[in-house]
């Protein structure tokens, strides 16, 4: 059965749909963008966007009864693939190996103009 998964120490959703969803021990989050859930407040910069983003996406992870460590699928939308380094030296602080599998794509735009986005699959 599917559920529900919501938490105030991460950014409310901006649209109908959930924060998150688990369905038996998979856990599908929505993407998180950097929007610090106490101030509702966007973070600026490609470092503390990510740092944001995966502080959204721990909030979660926790909420959930996961972590960092059981997360299967990562997928990363960048607003700019020059970005992509930056991004990818805050991602490497959240993992260890085995890594999650992963693409990272640049997309023309993101809610709110932000300049990442991240979704993730775990399980419990």
């Amino acid at each position: 059965m599917k559920k529900q998964i919501n938490t105030k120490n991460a950014p409310v959703a901006i649209g109908p749909y959930s924060q998150g969803v688990s369905f038996g021990d998979l856990i599908f989050l929505s993407g998180q963008i950097p929007l610090n859930p106490k101030t509702g407040e966007l973070v600026k910069g490609i470092t503390e966007e990510t740092t944001q983003v995966f502080e959204n996406i721990k909030a979660l992870l926790e909420e959930s009864g996961s972590s960092f460590d059981k997360v299967l699928k990562c997928s990363v939308f960048l607003k700019d693939m020059n970005d992509f380094a930056a991004m990818n030296a805050v991602y490497a602080k959240y993992f260890t190996e085995p890594y999650p599998a992963r693409e990272a794509v640049q997309v023309a735009q993101l809610p709110k103009d932000v300049s990442v986005e991240v979704s993730v699959i775990t399980t419990k």
